[in-house]
């Protein structure tokens, strides 16, 4: 069974009608989420709305009967079930509180929140407005990562006892409130990390994170504390209830030899995985088990896994799905990655 169906199965059951969707921010990764929930045939769009003409057309060919609006209030006056916010950093709490205490569900990119109490105000109103909360952790709904979190749950590996999950990208972004720390919350933690710190609490579920050593860089230089320069590489240590180590490693512009360098290798004392992508690329992942010098693949490319978890958010919302408690964990993984800045 693939990761997307065991995804879909819980609500595959369920009484479902197309809920009406509107998009806030159509660049290419809220584009690329509007295709998928529109080619999944899972919800109507009824609004979008984007600063750029160019995205706004292109959003419009997938959606021809949204309305094009000029705002956040705009797209909420279209009366949607549920939002799809893309936006930068900065206005991902504002904007998904504005659309809960409107009765809107929400799925949001990461992160939820520049900081943990951004985040938990957020999920404090999904709670108050008992509306489905999601969050684009994407890399969760890899096939490879859902593969290796059912080892480790399975007792495949007996005892993990030490992880490393890396992202580095070589190229970096582009756009210059990423640099802004007012803006984006911090540089390529909060842009990757963010990612890692879940994955670090998702494979470890329950397993309370007892210290965190952390070491954050700009063009080489060590940064100090509460700096407002945010960094290009972070590496963090994790110390987990048990004694188990995870260390985390992210940057942009690394000199990689390739676009990017993702993975996620795990010890345990029954065997070991591993999760790596593919000649620097940023979308196609392998993952396999090890026992001594043997090696078991567990999965390969193609996996279209990008688009999985709005899918997934849009397919509970038309089954009738309201607030999550589970919604708590994007607050855990957002006060570990204030642990990592130190804050």
């Amino acid at each position: 069974m693939t990761a997307r169906a065991r995804i879909a199965e819980p609500v595959a059951a369920a009484t479902r009608r197309r809920p009406r969707i509107g998009f806030l921010g159509v660049g290419w990764i809220g584009l690329d989420r509007m295709r998928g929930i529109v080619d999944a045939g899972q919800a109507d769009v009824v609004a979008l709305c984007d600063p750029s003409r160019e995205m706004r057309e292109r959003a419009g060919a997938l959606a021809p009967d949204a309305v094009c609006a000029d705002g956040l209030d705009a797209v909420l006056d279209q009366a949607p079930d549920g939002i799809v916010v893309a936006t930068p950093s900065a206005l991902h709490a504002e904007q998904a509180i504005a659309a809960l205490e409107r009765g809107v569900a929400v799925f949001c990119q990461k992160p939820l929140g520049r900081t943990a109490a951004e985040a938990g105000r957020v999920v404090a109103a999904a709670r108050r407005a008992d509306r489905l909360l999601g969050v684009d952790l994407s890399y969760r709904r890899t096939e490879g990562l859902a593969r290796l979190r059912e080892a480790v749950l399975g007792g495949a590996l007996g005892e993990v006892f030490a992880a490393d999950l890396v992202f580095h990208n070589a190229y970096g972004p582009d756009k210059p409130w990423y640099f802004d720390k007012a803006l984006s919350g911090g540089g390529c933690v909060i842009d990757l990390g963010v990612h890692l710190a879940d994955l670090a609490l998702w494979l470890f579920p329950g397993r309370r994170v007892e210290a965190v050593e952390s070491r954050l860089y700009r063009a080489g230089r060590l940064l100090a504390p509460a700096t407002d320069t945010v960094e290009d590489a972070a590496f963090a240590t994790l110390t987990l209830e048990g004694g188990a180590t995870v260390r985390l490693a992210c940057s942009w512009h690394l000199h990689a030899g390739r676009g990017a360098v993702i993975g996620a290798e795990l010890c345990g004392t029954e065997g070991g995985a591993a999760f790596r992508n593919v000649d620097g690329s940023f979308y196609d992942f392998t993952a396999a088990l090890h026992r001594g010098t043997e090696t078991e693949v567990l999965c390969a490319p193609p996996d279209a896994w990008g688009p999985r978890a709005a899918c997934d958010w849009a397919a509970r919302l038309a089954a009738g799905e309201r607030f999550d408690p589970a919604a708590e964990d994007f607050v855990a993984g957002a006060r570990l990655v204030d642990r990592i800045y130190g804050r």
